[in-house]
């Protein structure tokens, strides 16, 4: 018998060895083309055309990003897509967390309907309302104005959709009646009891958002026609000089463009985790 154990104990030690050494690898195969455009930022185009390339860092990062600051308001442009990727997050999160309230928890004729008519619309390819958006967006006057990316984008499907099934699933149905027993209104039930609960549902579906905004190019494009008001994606399109790229000035640009990204992982990957845990044992 206690030969049998201590094979038991040295084969489970072998597999959680390869599982461990599997997850290494995935870790440093996802975060190799992060170093790499690191490495990239700190050459220069000689460095980089180099047969093999370099894969240790140059002496170059601070000339190649302060290339980057002479041709672009680099700091203004963060500014910008900061601002707009906050304003879209905060509000993307309210109004979906009350819209998932109000599928998950409430009554209502045509609730099933409407519920799916919107699930429909996570079907439709974004390009498609382009045209029509920019004519709405033209005649209320938003051109050049950071309306016309956070208005549009302060609510969405997949955002309802996520917290339905998450307040559905975390917030027990007798808590609720026992908060209308008591009197509470329905947004005071969704303020006191549903937000505290579902937080780690807020990091989730907060991270999501600010990095698709943060990573928006297409419509900041279209409708943002003034430099000073432009978001750092598009700003950096700038520097792509189609007579001669500099590639070190090019990664240089984008790397600390993603910089504020991880910043934003690493605040609230606890609560991230947390919720994609959840959801595992739940299902």
């Amino acid at each position: 018998m206690g030969k049998e154990k201590n094979h038991g104990k040295r084969k489970f030690s072998v597999q959680k060895l390869f599982v461990y050494l599997f997850l290494i690898a995935g870790s440093l195969a996802s975060l190799f083309p992060f170093y790499y455009m690191f490495v990239m930022a700190t050459r220069i185009n000689r460095e980089i055309n180099q047969v093999p390339p370099p894969f240790t860092p140059g002496a170059d990062l601070v000339s190649n990003f302060q290339k980057v600051l002479n041709n672009i308001d680099f700091f203004g442009a963060m500014w910008n897509s900061f601002f707009v990727a906050t304003a879209v997050t905060l509000g993307t999160l309210l109004l979906c967390s009350l819209a998932g309230y109000t599928f998950a928890k409430l009554e209502f004729k045509g609730k099933a309907f409407l519920f799916t008519a919107i699930l429909v619309t996570m079907m439709v390819p974004p390009q498609l309302g382009l045209i029509p958006q920019y004519y709405i967006i033209t005649s209320l006057g938003w051109l050049n104005d950071f309306k016309a990316i956070i208005i549009p984008g302060l609510i969405n499907a997949f955002g309802i959709f996520w917290m339905r099934q998450y307040i559905k699933e975390a917030v027990p149905f007798e808590i609720i009646e026992a908060a209308r027993i008591d009197g509470c209104s329905h947004f005071r039930t969704y303020w006191n009891i549903v937000v505290p609960t579902v937080l780690p549902a807020f990091a989730t579906l907060g991270i999501i958002v600010f990095m698709t905004v943060w990573n928006d190019f297409l419509w900041p494009l279209v409708v943002l026609r003034d430099p000073s008001m432009q978001t750092l994606q598009v700003a950096l399109r700038s520097l792509n000089d189609a007579r001669q790229l500099d590639y070190g000035m090019l990664m240089s640009g984008t790397f600390w463009a993603t910089v504020p990204l991880l910043i934003v992982f690493l605040l609230f990957n606890r609560l991230f985790i947390q919720s994609l845990s959840e959801g595992a044992v739940k299902s």
